[in-house]
């Protein structure tokens, strides 16, 4: 079996807030090392299963986090920006599951450090379907019938995934008390339910479908204000609501929604004066 894994930071065990995923920050380099040993079980899990082949992707701001040199040596990992399909990269028809680690809560819902890509992002639409950064990742599987099998981070992201992917496998290895507090198991035993939790993950798989995203679907943006919808819509095809910080997108594919997507919060992101 072949296996995809996309690694974000923010749903890591024992991670409360961003001291911990800021590189410029005290805690950061703790916090690599927490997030190399989180992969680390899942990566002995999933081969001990029988998988041949795992890829990871580091997920999380420069996407540059994960320690290469104390990674399980038989995965491979992709790391560093840019990357045209960012939080997915390489992931693609070959894999027969996906798993999300130390995923959070999209933007405006309760959960650690929850946020869909950038703060500037208040939500996120494909059509009528409200997502956030886990949903825009399962619909790019989605597209590439690829299943997502676990995701893995607090309880607010673990209820998202639920609601999202029927029968999918999910791993709590905090609870969120604020946006900034968690109650958390200790690595070693967050390692042991990771472990547990890949397995079940693994042979559950068949019951667990792609999340199927619509053929030409509409991007919509809602941004924290006005300004930032300005920036994103000098993307050109989108359009921005005369009122209010919308910026929508008509896509041709779900590949096409997503690089969008890429693009306007990048744009968005030059807005000086919050």
């Amino acid at each position: 079996m072949k296996l995809y894994l996309s690694v974000d930071m923010e749903g890591i065990t024992g991670l409360p807030d961003h001291t911990y995923i800021d590189s410029r920050l005290h805690n950061y380099e703790r916090a690599r090392k927490i997030m190399t040993e989180e992969t680390n079980y899942v990566l002995d899990a999933a081969f001990q299963f029988g998988c041949q082949e795992i890829l990871v992707n580091d997920s999380h701001s420069k996407m540059n986090n994960i320690l290469i040199d104390q990674l399980h040596p038989d995965a491979h990992l992709i790391t560093g920006d840019a990357k045209p399909f960012s939080m997915v990269q390489g992931l693609d028809e070959t894999y027969q599951g996906a798993m999300f680690i130390g995923y959070h809560s999209r933007a405006g819902t309760p959960g650690v450090m929850s946020h869909s890509m950038i703060h500037g992002v208040k939500t996120m639409y494909i059509d009528d379907h409200e997502v956030g950064e886990m949903g825009m990742n399962a619909y790019i599987a989605g597209y590439y019938e690829v299943p997502i099998l676990l995701v893995a981070g607090d309880d607010k992201a673990a209820a998202e995934a639920e609601n999202l992917i029927p029968n999918v496998t999910t791993a709590i290895v905090k609870e969120s008390i604020s946006r900034s507090a968690v109650k958390s198991l200790t690595p070693k035993k967050a390692g042991e339910l990771l472990t547990e939790k890949v397995k079940h993950a693994l042979l559950q798989k068949d019951k667990v479908k792609p999340l199927t995203p619509p053929k030409k679907p509409t991007l919509t943006i809602e941004f924290n204000n006005y300004g930032q919808a300005e920036w994103a819509n000098l993307m050109p095809g989108t359009k921005i609501d005369s009122m209010n910080p919308i910026v929508s997108y008509e896509a041709a594919s779900m590949l096409e929604a997503y690089q969008a997507m890429l693009v306007m919060i990048e744009l968005a992101f030059q807005t000086r004066f919050a």
